[in-house]
């Protein structure tokens, strides 16, 4: 399972799913694409999120 950070949300469909597609239609795919690719990238070495979470008991 992979950690949503703050700024992430531009990278996933409600679901979870990744956005292949830019939400902009003027911007550049192949842009897209790398970033895209670049944040799955982050995903798979599961940097730690820049927010910390904390559960209350």
């Amino acid at each position: 399972m992979s950690i949503l950070r703050p700024g992430d949300e531009k990278f996933h469909y409600s679901d979870g799913s990744h956005r292949w597609i830019p939400p902009d239609p003027d911007y550049d795919q192949e842009v897209w694409d790398e970033q895209v690719r670049q944040h799955k990238q982050a995903h798979l070495r599961n940097e730690r999120p820049k927010v910390r979470f904390h559960r209350l008991v």
